[in-house]
C-alpha cells in the first residue's frame, strides 16, 4: 500500500506535540481507571484509527465508553453504548482546560469522571487541573502526525503477523507517547530496576516481567529532537550493541539503550514500507539470535490477505 508520508519535523510543533501528549495521558487515565488490568499495561493504550486515537471500549458502570481523538475534525468525542455521545473542539488551551471539557464529557454521557490527575512518565508532573499555561494547537501538524501514525501503523501491523509468539497488539502508550509492537521470547525476563521517572516501579516491572523485542515510533521529545523509530530488548543480550542491522543509516544511540532510526529517512526512500521493515526485522533477528530465543517456534512467514498460513 504506497502512502504519502509527510515531513513531521519536531521542533516546529513541539508545544502542540506536548499539549496533545498530555491530553492524551487524561483520556488515557480514565481508560485505565475503569478497565481490568492486562498484562504489560495493554489495558490502557490508545490505538490509531482512520480518524486519529481511539480508546475503545472503556466499561463504566452499567454501560461502555468509546473516547476519539478526531485529528482530522479536530475534536474529542465521546459515544456511549446508551446513545448518549458528547464532543469539544481541540484548539489552543491550556491542560487545565482539556481536563475540565473532558471531565464535562464524561458526565454528559452518564460516565463516571475518576481518574488519577497527574501525569506519568515526564518529569514536571503538574496535575492536570493546575496546568494553566495556554498551550498552541496546530491543526496542520496534528494531520501531518496523524498521517505518518496511520502509515507506520500499517508497516508495523504486517510486521506482527510474522511472529507466531506472545505479540503486543500495536498501539500508543501515552506515558512516553509512542506508537508500538513488542514480540516476547516466552522466557521470564530478570526484576526490572525500576526508576522510570513518575512511573511505579510495580508498572515497569510487570511492563517488563518477560524477555522482550520491542519496535515503535516517537515524534521526538527528551533525548531526541527529531521524529524517530526505535528498537530494543530487555533484558539487552551479549552482541546485540553491536549487531548489524538496516538500513546503513540506522544507529545504536547509547544514551537512549536502543536503535534509532530517523523518520526521514524512511519518508524519502523509493520504498518507505521495505526501508522501515528491514529495520524492525534485522533488529529483531539482533535480540533474538544474540538472545537466543527459539526462532523456529516463534516465528513465521509474514501473512497475505486472504490467505491462511500454511500448516504442515
Amino acid at each position: 500500500m504506497a502512502q504519502f508520508w509527510p515531513e513531521i519535523p519536531y521542533p516546529p510543533w513541539a508545544e502542540t506535540c506536548s499539549a496533545l501528549h498530555l491530553w492524551t495521558q487524561i483520556v488515557g487515565k480514565y481508560r485505565l481507571a475503569h478497565t481490568p488490568w492486562l498484562n504489560h499495561s495493554w489495558h490502557a493504550t490508545l490505538y490509531v484509527d482512520s480518524e486519529g486515537l481511539t480508546t475503545g471500549l472503556v466499561p463504566d458502570a452499567t454501560q461502555a465508553v468509546t473516547a476519539r481523538f478526531d485529528l482530522r475534525e479536530h475534536r474529542l468525542a465521546l459515544r456511549a453504548s446508551s446513545g448518549a455521545t458528547s464532543e469539544f473542539s481541540l484548539e489552543p488551551m491550556s491542560v487545565a482546560g482539556f481536563h475540565s471539557r473532558f471531565l464535562q464529557a464524561i458526565r454528559a454521557v452518564g460516565g463516571t469522571p475518576v481518574f488519577h490527575g497527574r501525569p506519568n512518565e515526564m518529569p514536571e508532573a503538574i496535575p492536570f487541573a493546575e496546568d494553566d499555561r495556554p498551550r498552541p494547537y496546530d491543526r496542520d501538524a496534528v494531520e501531518r502526525f496523524h498521517q505518518a501514525l496511520v502509515n507506520i501503523d500499517v508497516v508495523f501491523n504486517r510486521f506482527r503477523t510474522g511472529f507466531i509468539g506472545k505479540s503486543s497488539p500495536v498501539h500508543l502508550f501515552w506515558g512516553s507517547f509512542d506508537l508500538a509492537v513488542t514480540r516476547f521470547s516466552g522466557r521470564i525476563a530478570p526484576l526490572h530496576p525500576g526508576g522510570i521517572v513518575n512511573l511505579p516501579d510495580a508498572v515497569t516491572r510487570e511492563a517488563y516481567s518477560h524477555e522482550v523485542s520491542s519496535a515503535g515510533f516517537w515524534p521526538g521529545g527528551p533525548g531526541i529532537d527529531f521524529p524517530a523509530f526505535y528498537s530494543y530488548a530487555y533484558p539487552s543480550p551479549a552482541g546485540f550493541e553491536g549487531a548489524r542491522i538496516e538500513p546503513s543509516s540506522a544507529f545504536f544511540h547509547q544514551p537512549l539503550g536502543e536503535f534509532i532510526l530517523k523518520y526521514d529517512d524512511v519518508r524519502v526512500a523509493e520504498d518507505s514500507e521495505a526501508v522501515l521493515m528491514s529495520f524492525l526485522q534485522s533488529t529483531y533477528l539482533a535480540a533474538a539470535e544474540c538472545g537466543r530465543w527459539n526462532r523456529v517456534a516463534l516465528e513465521c512467514d509474514i501473512g497475505q490477505a486472504a490467505r491462511p498460513r500454511a500448516v504442515s
